[in-house]
C-alpha cells in the first residue's frame, strides 16, 4: 500500500511539474510583449515603415504631439496625440491590436482626422513606448483607457464628445471598457474584430495551432497569469463587459476571419442591449475588413458615427 501511495504522489508531482512547465511555456508564448511569428500579419503588426500616404502624413513629427498618463499599478503610458485641423469638439481614442502600437494605426487615425477629429492613439501596456512586462488583452488595460478618457476631457474641455475605437485585442479593449463606468461624453464606440473572450480566444488559439484542448493548459496558464500579471483570463470578457454597457456601438467584422473567428461576432453583439449595428466585410480576413473595402469601412463607420456625434 505505501508502494502505491509513494507512486501516487510521485505521478502527481511529475504531472505537476510538467502542468507548471507547459503553462510558463504558454505564458511567455502568449502573454509576454515579444516578437510573434504566429501572427504572420494577421494584425497590424510591427511593421513601422513609411508604405502608404495616410502613414507618411502620421509619421510627420509636425502633425504630433506626445501624452502620457501614469497607470494605476505604476506604469508609465504613452500616446500619440493628433490634432484636428481646426477647433473640435469631436475626439477619437484608439485602441490597437496585440503586438501592435500607436505606429501600426495610421490608416484608421487619419480616417477619423479626415473627418474632423481629434485623434489620441495610446501604446497598450507592454507595447510601443509604453510600461509594461505583460500582455493584457484588454483587461487591465480598461482601467487605462479610463484614465486616458480623464486625460482628453483635461486637455480638451468638459464639452468633448469621445469615440472609442479599437481593432482586434483594441476591439476587445474598447469592448471591456464599455461596461464601466463611463462619462456622458463618450457617444459611441467602433469595434474591429475583437474576441468575446480571453479563455475563448485562446482555446481557439491552441486548437487551432497545437491541435491542444484547452484544459488544463489554459487554467494552467490562467493562474500563471494571476500570479505574474495580476489578473485570471476568465476575468477577461467582452461579453460580461458589453452586458453592462449603454454606449451605441457598430461591431465589424470580416467573414473569412480565422484568427479571431467569425462567429465570435454574434456572440458579442447579442450581449449588449444599447443601439448597435453590425457591419461584416465579405472575404475579409482578421484586421483586413479595412483594407478589403476601406470606401465601405469609411461610408459604415462615417453614417453611425454621425448619429451619435455631433
Amino acid at each position: 500500500m505505501n508502494r502505491i501511495i509513494k507512486f501516487l504522489i510521485a505521478v502527481v508531482i511529475l504531472l505537476v511539474i510538467v502542468l507548471t512547465g507547459a503553462g510558463m511555456y504558454f505564458y511567455n508564448y502568449a502573454v509576454v510583449p515579444s516578437k510573434k511569428d504566429f501572427l504572420a500579419g494577421d494584425t497590424p503588426g510591427t511593421d513601422t515603415e513609411v508604405k502608404t500616404p495616410q502613414e507618411k502624413w502620421f509619421k510627420d513629427k509636425r502633425n504630433r504631439s506626445y501624452w502620457d498618463v501614469t497607470s494605476k499599478d505604476g506604469l508609465k503610458l504613452k500616446a500619440i496625440y493628433l490634432p484636428a485641423e481646426g477647433k473640435t469638439d469631436k475626439n477619437v481614442i484608439m485602441a490597437h491590436g496585440y503586438m501592435g502600437s500607436a505606429e501600426t494605426m495610421a490608416n484608421f487615425a487619419k480616417m477619423y482626422h479626415d473627418w474632423g477629429y481629434n485623434v489620441l492613439v495610446p501604446d497598450a501596456r507592454g507595447h510601443g513606448e509604453s510600461e509594461g512586462d505583460y500582455i493584457g488583452f484588454g483587461w487591465p488595460e480598461r482601467k487605462d483607457y479610463l484614465q486616458w478618457i480623464d486625460k482628453l476631457l483635461a486637455e480638451n474641455g468638459k464639452d468633448a464628445q469621445i469615440t472609442l475605437y479599437g481593432i482586434s485585442m483594441g476591439g476587445a479593449t474598447v469592448m471591456m471598457t464599455s461596461g464601466e463606468k463611463l462619462p456622458e461624453n463618450v457617444k459611441a464606440i467602433v469595434e474591429d474584430c475583437g474576441y468575446s473572450t480571453v479563455n475563448e480566444e485562446l482555446a481557439y488559439q491552441l486548437k487551432d495551432m497545437f491541435h491542444l484542448p484547452s484544459f488544463p493548459l489554459v487554467p494552467v496558464t490562467s493562474l500563471i497569469t494571476k500570479i505574474r500579471a495580476g489578473y485570471f483570463f476568465g476575468e477577461a470578457s467582452s461579453i460580461a463587459q458589453l452586458k453592462k454597457n449603454k454606449v451605441p456601438m457598430l461591431f465589424i467584422h470580416g467573414d473569412a476571419d480565422k484568427f479571431v473567428p467569425f462567429e465570435m461576432l454574434d456572440e458579442v453583439y447579442k450581449a449588449t442591449d444599447a443601439p448597435k449595428e453590425k457591419f461584416v466585410v465579405k472575404g475579409a480576413e482578421h484586421a483586413k475588413s479595412y483594407s478589403a473595402d476601406p470606401k465601405a469601412y469609411k461610408e459604415n463607420v462615417e453614417r453611425f458615427l454621425k448619429k451619435y456625434v455631433d
